[in-house]
């Protein structure tokens, strides 16, 4: 492990050197100053590492001498030394397992009502209060790209985007299908409906990433309609683009111009592309590490609400939390999203070592 730490020294030495060179060419200026600031914790960290090693080095001289005494304290401060290095080579270990490369990345999210007709819809436009809300608690931008409602308060499906820190990181582990039990306003008799709604979580993907040639997309425009199919707008702006190649269909209606609406759905396409690209290679790479957590199949069941007994469970780490109202207002959904981090962080963890 040394070697890679000294590598990592190296680099960011050499990150110093090429800043002060850079001049005026502000783009790799950029590129090196993030580098640089994505390093510093770890650097800081293998800095007071090495320090402990040399201390330990020393101590063991001293427990070598003929003072007794001294000996003694020194076999003492030794065992405290020792302590301190085995853990910071966890915590060195932690930070040297390579990072899930869209977690610095803003996100497209796609809610979708499944089985259960008028209740899914009302499922669903309550996942999406609890995202905005989330949103709002880490000072995210939310933005809405296409909404379709049902007309009841419901929602069939909507698009949104997510911007900031760390937006990824923590949403990716909503993709799933999500599954509430409650009694719906409806229902006279009093009798518990299961409903499903789908969240899809997408990295959002820089345009020179992701090449589309014309003659992969097939364009429709329409008019744009709202609830129940009152139009919203005379004039044909909505858009219906076709990837042909893999059958994605991606419609966007809520802007006011058709070029705006078709930037919106090819922003999404390129997305779901850059996703369907990252399973593939994640699955050559190594299918049996595509554990349920954090693998975004759309077809797993990840969570309950169940509503008349106020407990919401995340089936891949099998914890229960009984503040419903807290998880559905948002500031309790960390309890199962700072689980499933720590889990995919042991994964990946153990991976590295098995690996190394």
């Amino acid at each position: 492990m040394l070697d890679k730490l000294n590598a990592i020294l190296e680099r960011f030495s050499e990150l110093d050197k090429r800043l002060a060179e850079a001049g005026s060419d502000y783009q790799l200026m950029a590129d090196l100053s993030k580098e640089r600031s994505d390093l510093e914790p770890l650097v800081v960290k293998i800095q007071h590492y090495k320090e402990v090693l040399q201390k330990i080095d020393e101590t063991r001289t001293l427990t070598e001498t003929d003072d007794n005494e001294l000996s003694d304290l020194a076999e003492l401060e030794l065992t405290d030394l020792i302590d301190e290095r085995d853990k910071l080579e966890s915590g060195l270990k932690t930070m040297l397992v390579p990072k899930d490369p869209r977690d610095d990345r803003n996100v497209i999210m796609e809610i979708r009502a499944g089985t259960g007709g008028d209740e899914a819809g009302l499922f669903a436009a309550d996942l999406f209060r609890m995202y905005l809300r989330y949103a709002e608690l880490y000072r995210w931008k939310t933005e809405v790209m296409s909404i379709n409602e049902t007309g009841i308060g419901g929602l069939k499906e909507v698009i949104f985007t997510v911007k900031g820190k760390g937006a990824f990181s923590r949403l990716k582990f909503e993709s799933g299908v999500h599954r509430v039990q409650r009694v719906p306003e409806t229902e006279s008799q009093g009798r518990i409906h299961t409903s499903t709604v789908t969240v899809a979580v997408l990295a959002e993907v820089d345009d020179v990433e992701i090449e589309i040639p014309e003659s992969d997309i097939q364009m429709d425009v329409f008019k744009s309609a709202g609830a129940g199919g009152q139009n919203v707008q005379k004039n044909m702006t909505a858009v219906r683009i076709t990837h042909i190649p893999t059958g994605i269909v991606v419609a966007c209606q809520d802007e006011r111009s058709q070029l705006q609406n078709r930037m919106r759905a090819l922003s999404v396409l390129k997305a779901r592309l850059f996703e369907m690209e990252q399973e593939r290679r994640n699955s050559e790479q190594d299918e049996k590490r595509r554990s349920q957590i954090g693998s975004g199949e759309r077809s797993e069941k990840i969570r309950t609400y169940n509503y008349p007994q106020s407990r919401v469970t995340d089936h891949r780490v099998n914890i229960s939390s009984y503040s419903l109202v807290g998880v559905m207002n948002g500031t309790e959904l960390d309890t199962f999203i700072n689980e499933l981090q720590l889990a995919d962080e042991a994964e990946r963890l153990a991976h590295f070592e098995t690996n190394a």
